[in-house]
């Protein structure tokens, strides 16, 4: 049987709301020509933008809508719901039982033939780096280049599918400079403990696509509550990553598919990599070198390795300076 609760709102008639299993955005449709302007505002930002409401506080939702946060107060109370708190708990339980189904890899199952899933997912990755050019804003990505050049430590956030996007960030930096610090525990304690030393001098790059990691965006919050530079690296400007971030380079990700598309954001990757060694030659080539005598020396590699590794490394860096 439904449940039933029954509702009060100031300046509004006495409502009876029936919570009969429907989802937020079933109800807001249900309700939406019942609504106010200004609630029907927030109504069509929720719609639209439903995998970022549902990380925003009842201010900030208002704020992006344009009304006013105890509108949004109000509007969670009218759907039913005992506050706001509530409301963006619903929020969250549909957008993850939404984005961990099983539907994506259904839709693509029966759009697509066995024998065509290479050319599909090779053609879909080769479009995501089309539009992620067209859209990425070079002003912002020369601003990361100089922020990450320039910052006293670089700390680097990426959790689940981001993790390897962080990791492979982190190895080549590493190679630029010694001031790079990984965030890498999965223990949400741990990582704010990794991030204590964090100062105005700083930089932190987070990488989040949808599911965005709430790990991830509270690092990022607190990189900005102690004025460190934030960098995002995440698909939209509507992503909950930009709310704390000075600089965002955005790169395309969604596929219909049970996973999404990284390969944009690996190339944005490869490109602010290529930029700081533009940036820091001689520091690179002294390391490399470097590098290889501590490699010989204890045998890290046999000697074919070594040298294919000296003439690779050292054609693209001719390449660069060139």
């Amino acid at each position: 049987p439904a449940n039933t609760k029954n509702l009060y709102l100031p300046g509004a008639r006495f409502m009876r709301i029936v919570n009969n299993g429907q989802t937020v955005k079933e109800k807001i449709n249900a309700m939406l020509p019942s609504f106010s302007k200004g609630q029907k505002k927030l109504a069509e930002y929720i719609l639209e933008n439903y995998d970022t409401a549902a990380f925003l506080t009842a201010a900030k939702l208002g704020q992006k809508a344009g009304v006013s946060e105890s509108t949004a107060v109000r509007f969670a109370m009218m759907l039913g719901y005992e506050g706001y708190p509530q409301f963006q708990e619903a929020m969250a339980v549909f957008l993850k039982k939404r984005l961990g189904s099983v539907e994506k890899i259904e839709a693509a199952a029966g759009d697509i033939e066995q024998s065509k899933v290479l050319s599909y997912v090779l053609n879909a990755d080769i479009e995501k780096i089309r539009l992620t050019m067209e859209t990425i804003e070079p002003d912002a990505f020369d601003l990361a280049v100089d922020m990450l050049n320039s910052a006293g430590h670089i700390y680097i956030v990426g959790v689940r599918s981001c993790a390897p996007l962080a990791e492979f960030l982190g190895f080549y930096l590493r190679m630029i400079n010694d001031n790079v610090r990984m965030v890498t525990t999965n223990s949400a304690s741990e990582m704010f403990e990794q991030m204590l030393p964090i100062n105005e001098k700083d930089v932190v790059v987070g990488i989040s696509f949808p599911r965005y990691s709430m790990r991830t965006l509270k690092c990022m919050e607190y990189a900005n509550n102690k004025s460190a530079e934030v960098i995002a690296i995440t698909d939209s400007r509507n992503s909950p990553m930009s709310l704390y971030s000075s600089c965002n380079l955005l790169a395309r990700s969604d596929m219909t598919s049970i996973v999404d598309s990284l390969v944009a954001p690996m190339s944005v990757i490869n490109a602010l990599i290529v930029a700081l060694c533009m940036k820091n030659k001689e520091r690179v080539v002294q390391k490399l070198e470097e590098l290889n005598r501590v490699w010989s020396d204890y045998q890290v590699y046999n000697n074919d390795e070594i040298n294919q590794l000296d003439e690779d490394l050292f054609e693209s860096l001719r390449k660069i300076e060139e």
